[in-house]
């Protein structure tokens, strides 16, 4: 990941431009992706009220005439249940050691915790690395609340930078991305101008679909959840046809995603095709199959088929 070949040319300027990897750790839902799509300018990676919605590294890019960002959105670190939670937190040990700047995400409107503690002694191992402190969700709190978690942060270690911000109102959202950028290496551009992301159309696609599929179900049904691309093909007319698989772990879980005479499973296709049609900027057919891998979070063959 630290490698810094570069991918694009800069523009003469008198400051030096800068480039690196930064990646924002904390527990699940603290505003992680929403903060990473904010910075992006686009939508790489998918938000959900639900917890542990993001389950691999997915690298974001963030163009500033100063230098480039490339935000590698993690999992929420947690105290894993399950063979899927053990590989979830090792994509986030093994990120951690590997960018130039960790971001420790904090909501502004819970007070810090044990989850809190456990991920920011977590950084200790990780010594070289320029660590900051980012409060999130200050459009949740007033201001007297927001003061008083800078406090509680700023006691935790010595952070490099420490920053309130709203991902949701854009709020000093660009003066983050900018100060990130000075904690930056000197280096030319790793990316092309016109990336946002390194993740493929098809894995994109198959997020879209999982977000869709995680509006409105159970706390439990969420973890249980997978989706894979079977074929996407353009036809003459410009349409795209894409048949994807949703899977889940039990026959009952089945019948709650499809829902009563498919109706759920509809919806389901609906919201997803709408995030896909705009990333294609094209016309979608969707067609989604619900299957079941039974116990599929344990079982290390299955996990592998997954992609996990």
């Amino acid at each position: 990941m630290s490698e810094r070949k570069p991918r694009g040319g800069t523009a003469a300027s008198a400051e030096p431009f800068r480039a690196g990897f930064v990646t924002f750790v904390g527990r699940p839902n603290v505003g992680k992706s929403t903060l990473t799509n904010a910075l992006v300018g686009e939508k790489v990676a998918i938000t959900s009220s639900k917890p542990q919605t993001t389950r691999r590294a997915i690298r974001g890019i963030v163009h500033r005439a100063s230098g480039q960002l490339i935000v590698v959105d993690t999992p929420g670190m947690h105290r894993p249940r399950t063979l899927l939670g053990e590989r979830l937190n090792a994509v986030v040990q093994e990120t951690l050691g590997d960018v130039d700047v960790i971001g420790f995400c904090v909501p502004a409107n819970e007070p810090i915790g044990p989850g809190d503690r456990y991920i920011n002694e977590q950084l200790d191992s990780v010594g070289r690395v320029k660590k900051v402190a980012i409060v999130t969700k200050t459009d949740t709190a007033g201001g007297a609340k927001v003061a008083e978690q800078l406090l509680a942060v700023s006691e935790l270690r010595e952070w490099d930078l420490i920053i309130p911000l709203s991902a949701l109102t854009g709020d000093q959202v660009d003066i983050l991305a900018e100060q990130l950028i000075a904690l930056m290496p000197e280096s030319p551009a790793l990316y092309e101008a016109d990336a946002v992301t390194d993740e493929s159309t098809e894995d994109r696609i198959a997020e879209l679909i999982r977000e869709a599929a995680l509006e409105g179900v159970s706390d439990e049904l969420p973890h249980s959840l997978a989706v894979t691309i079977d074929e996407m093909s353009t036809r003459d007319n410009g349409l795209v046809e894409i048949y994807a698989n949703v899977w889940v772990e039990r026959d009952s879980q089945k019948g709650i995603v499809i829902g009563h005479r498919g109706a759920r499973l509809g919806e389901v296709g609906a919201r997803a095709r709408v995030g896909i049609e705009q990333l294609l900027g094209a016309r979608v057919f969707l067609k989604l199959h619900v299957k079941v891998a039974k116990e599929w979070q344990r079982d290390p063959k299955q996990l592998g088929k997954l992609g996990f």
